[in-house]
């Protein structure tokens, strides 16, 4: 034992110590969706992992920006100390959208970058700079890249300045090699990293597939990994924001291959906090679905009813049994 002690303290920095003395404290950023926590971390009352990737992949218009919003702003809302940096990639994030999420401005930094090069100095640099803050003057902080796909590499500026008509095959290896840099730095610091990319059809596959784009980098690095599809949300003919079906394609936390459906308004109410739990509840039989109304203390409620007055049915009790159900449906090692 002494050895290792010695090892520790002549090889070690404050990031090598011994196994007992690991702190393995799993911290999570609320998304402000009861049942989207659970889908990604088994647990109503905790989301996406604090300290690692998740990546937020879906084609065009599903509502990626938007679900990156609602999350930033519930980051900033649990902490009022709190900050965020927001990598803009496609221009899409403008003073009017972050005013109409009801994101607090002054704690949110807007970067915006154009090649894979750009945002992995710029974003070493932060963490650098955070993680040289003494450990008590650190503010919570997350990172948000908004999209990967839309980032472009050197070559292909230069190429494209000099009119070459030439695919550019570096770039999965710069998206690789940016992540390898990205990933332990993170950890170390406790910066969650939200990444939205983009997903296509896979030529030739038996069954329809999805893909993300960008080679295997952001696979290998991300510690969740969600595919979102939606359908339109409407109150009367009015599109008031999307119903988003989201699935695990990869976690370290749940299941993977669960999905739920998530309610998100275009507004600044974001995500819907408790739409998903009826479905749940009834899933782990704490209530029964009777011709579309909820049997819930002794009476026969319509779900449009229960979720006008969340509070009045959603209680902690009723809350704290949904989450054992949230534990039995998406955690590792629980039955099916």
């Amino acid at each position: 034992m002494d050895f290792l002690k010695e090892i520790v303290k002549e090889i070690g920095d404050d990031y090598t110590k011994l196994a007992r003395d690991i702190d393995d404290t799993e911290n999570f950023v609320d998304t402000g969706s009861y049942i989207f926590n659970g889908l990604v971390s088994g647990s109503v009352f905790g989301g996406v992992s604090g300290n690692k990737i998740t990546a937020i992949a879906g084609e065009s218009s599903t509502g990626k920006t938007f679900f990156s919003l609602a999350v930033v702003k519930n980051f900033l809302d649990a902490n009022p100390d709190g900050y965020c940096l927001y990598f803009d990639t496609e221009a899409a994030v403008n003073k009017g959208l972050i005013a109409s999420r009801g994101i607090d401005m002054d704690r949110l930094v807007v970067v915006n970058v154009v090649t894979i090069e750009e945002f992995r100095t710029k974003a070493l640099k932060a963490v650098d700079i955070y993680l040289k803050k003494p450990e008590d003057e650190r503010k919570p902080c997350m990172f948000v890249l908004d999209s990967l796909g839309m980032l472009s590499t050197e070559k292909e500026i230069t190429d494209a300045l000099n009119d070459k008509q030439v695919r550019d095959m570096t770039k999965s290896q710069l998206v690789k090699g940016a992540f390898r840099m990205l990933t332990l730095k993170l950890g170390q610091a406790n910066i969650p990293l939200i990444v939205t990319n983009h997903t296509y059809d896979v030529i030739g596959s038996y069954v329809p597939t999805k893909e993300m784009g960008g080679g295997s980098g952001l696979k290998y690095a991300a510690s969740t990994i969600i595919y979102l599809s939606k359908k339109k949300e409407k109150d009367g003919t009015e599109v008031i924001g999307n119903l988003i079906k989201a699935k695990t394609a990869k976690s370290r936390l749940s299941k993977e291959n669960k999905d739920v459906t998530i309610r998100l308004y275009y507004d600044e109410r974001g995500l819907d906090r408790y739409f998903g739990l009826l479905e749940l509840g009834e899933l782990g039989g704490l209530w029964k679905n009777v011709a579309g109304r909820y049997e819930m203390d002794g009476k026969k409620v319509y779900a449009k009813e229960i979720l006008k007055n969340p509070d009045k049915y959603f209680t902690d009790e009723v809350l704290q049994k949904l989450d054992e159900i949230a534990k039995e449906e998406f955690s590792y090692g629980s039955a099916v």
